[in-house]
């Protein structure tokens, strides 16, 4: 069975190594975990086995872009494969819905945000589903490069929708993070299937080069051939765009890619560079995900990347097609301060963890909140945010119950009369309270759920399973948003002190293990043993050469790096008279604030106060955190109570 689908639907003759053994398993009705490098056919082992399985798949991924690349890639093989992501219509999404509804599709495609949709569990759970596949898993693991909160409930979600079995996929997981995915999704060692991460086709070089010079290598190694496909990947978006304009004006097509532009254009520019019609991106790691680009000839870092993890990544998506390729890092010591400024600017104040605690202990036996107001009123960055919130479910203090939109809003598609006669004197009634409960504004009807209680004794959930299946009958549009989460409070009578000082603890911890994993790639790119020797190593792949033949260390030339330029500090007047105009807007003198500040690291609180507008914001960038913080702290830690 597996040739013949192998076959039909994909065109090819043969699996490669890893994806047999993962898929025979999923076909025996077990779970499994592949850790395959990138480019070596992760998604063949669900595309696969969905075919063949009775029910419906559904596939946890993490970007858009990257979900319409693999519906793109299913389509034209004659799956039926569908996304529900925030780019569909309402129409679309109704439509997406009833296919899954009626058993027409075989694949749906998720972010992990959705299952928090009380509409869309509801709907879910509705539907038999056989398999769940989750991308990138090692987003479940705190000790992995890109830890996300809300990926640790899969297991929880899995349960809830009695989803038999399970496919964990990534290309980046350490042995300590394998083992974390096993222990959360309850896999076993025969399940874990690890592949070789050695690539022969990949030339790996280490660059050393100071910032001024990056420009003249860049248009020189460009010249070489032009037209060859290239990604070079840059920290910050502003250099994206500027690296991009020099590169134009020197007749190479270019484009910038980042986060920050519009999802249209970002679609567009990825979709000339797939065609042939750009030879050149200059991208931020918000490119690449999902990119299936078989003849990427380089992969240019023009910053250090993040990690080892990101590095293997990102070279990863060159020379998919077996063709040899060349990777190069242009590295030194000046680039660490920004990438350390993205670790110090998720690490919470501990009094702002004292403040999230204070707020915990007056909610009651029950704690609702929305999470970009909880962010604003305790200046705490909305991933670390929910992080602390998976800290204290795990201490046992608060549990998840439930999550809802805040607001409902419809508008009517069939007059209101047509909709009520359409249903039983019993349901007419409830709709004609619910409708009544919804005063109209313009086009637009608003859902006052208060008032349907008050009015009618109408209860909230009722009603929103009522307006879902109206929309989902084309009868009205319907928006919701303001997501609030609710969470059942287990412990009221907290130490907080104490508390606060653990969970803190934990966040220094991780910001150490941060700052350590930078120190392991500046590790990584300057030593003396084969480059693709050690990468594999790293990935507990012990089978690489331990002499590739085609790395710069192989060549004779181990990196030295150019050392960090000695810069010196303003003294106390001038970093006082950055420093003021902030203290006055926010009426604190904590140096954490303000050496966040000073390294142009934004919190909550600088967003709220437009503290960018300020002159000191972002003057002390590049120079090391623990340095500024240093002297601020001089300065400001004995005054902090004048």
């Amino acid at each position: 069975m597996i040739s013949s689908l192998l076959t039909r639907h994909f065109g090819f003759d043969r699996l490669r190594p890893g994806q047999e053994a993962v898929i025979s398993r999923l076909l025996a009705g077990q779970s499994a975990a592949a850790i395959f490098p990138t480019g070596s056919g992760k998604s063949l082992c669900y595309q696969l086995p969905a075919l063949a399985l009775p029910h419906l798949t559904l596939v946890i991924s993490p970007l858009i872009a990257l979900m319409h690349d693999q519906l793109a890639f299913l389509r034209s093989k004659g799956i039926a494969a569908a996304t529900l992501d925030s780019s569909l219509t309402p129409e679309e999404s109704r439509r997406v819905m009833q296919q899954a509804s009626d058993g027409q599709l075989k694949i749906l495609m998720i972010s992990v945000e959705r299952l928090k949709n009380e509409r869309f569990r509801r709907f879910i759970q509705q539907v038999p589903l056989s398999m769940l596949v989750v991308d990138e898993a090692h987003c479940i693991s705190e000790w992995g490069h890109n830890f996300r909160p809300d990926y640790l409930k899969l297991p929880d979600y899995r349960r809830e929708l009695q989803i038999p079995q399970v496919l964990l996929l990534t290309a980046t997981a350490t042995p300590a993070v394998m083992a974390d995915m096993q222990a959360k999704f309850e896999i076993e060692d025969e399940g874990l299937i690890v592949t070789g991460f050695y690539r022969a086709n990949l030339d790996l070089a280490v660059v050393p080069l100071p910032d001024e010079a990056r420009d003249g290598w860049l248009h020189v190694e460009l010249a070489r051939d032009p037209a060859a496909p290239t990604i070079i990947y840059v920290t910050l978006q502003h250099t994206a765009e500027q690296c991009a304009a020099r590169l134009q004006q020197a007749g190479i097509k270019a484009r910038a890619y980042h986060a920050g532009l519009d999802a249209t254009l970002r679609s567009q520019i990825q979709h000339d560079f797939m065609a042939g019609k750009l030879d050149c991106i200059v991208a931020t790691i918000a490119f690449g995900m999902g990119i299936d680009k078989a003849d990427i000839r380089r992969v240019i870092h023009y910053d250090l990347p993040k990690s080892i993890e990101n590095y293997s990544q990102e070279i990863g998506r060159a020379g998919r097609d077996g063709l040899p390729s060349r990777c190069m890092v242009l590295a030194n010591h000046s680039q660490l301060p920004v990438l350390e400024n993205f670790v110090y600017g998720d690490t919470p104040d501990r009094a702002a963890i004292v403040t999230l605690l204070e707020i915990l202990q007056q909610s009651g036996s029950e704690w609702e909140f929305g999470l970009l107001r909880l962010s604003n009123d305790t200046n705490i960055r909305q991933l670390p945010l929910k992080t602390l919130l998976v800290y204290l479910e795990m201490a046992g203090i608060i549990a998840p119950a439930y999550s809802y939109f805040a607001e409902y809003r419809f508008k009517f598609v069939l007059d209101k009369a047509d909709i009520l006669a359409r249903f039983n004197p019993a349901r007419r009634q409830f709709l004609e309270q619910v409708f009544a409960s919804a005063p109209l504004a313009r086009s637009w009807c608003t859902m006052d759920f208060e008032a349907l209680w008050q009015g009618y004794q109408g209860e909230r959930s009722r009603a929103a399973a009522a307006l879902d299946y109206l929309q989902q009958q084309g009868w009205i549009e319907l928006e919701s948003k303001q997501m609030t989460e609710v969470y059942r409070v287990l412990q009221q009578d907290l130490d907080i002190a104490t508390l606060a000082d653990q969970l803190h603890g934990l966040f220094e911890k991780k910001e150490q293990s941060e700052l350590a994993r930078l120190q392991a790639l500046l590790g990584f790119f300057t030593s003396s043993s084969c480059l693709s020797h050690e990468l594999a190593r790293y990935f507990a792949d012990q089978a690489a050469p331990t002499h590739c033949g085609h790395c710069s260390v192989c060549r004779g030339e181990v990196a030295q790096l150019p050392s960090l330029p000695s810069r010196t500090l303003p003294n106390e007047q001038g970093l006082r008279a950055w420093c003021e105009p902030l203290v006055a807007l926010c009426h604190s003198r904590d140096p954490r604030i303000l050496t966040r500040f000073l390294c142009g690291i934004t919190t909550p609180l600088t967003t709220r106060l437009k503290a960018r507008s300020l002159a000191g914001f972002g003057q002390l960038a590049s120079h090391p955190f623990a340095d500024v913080l240093t002297a601020v702290s001089n300065i400001y830690a004995a005054r902090q109570q004048e």
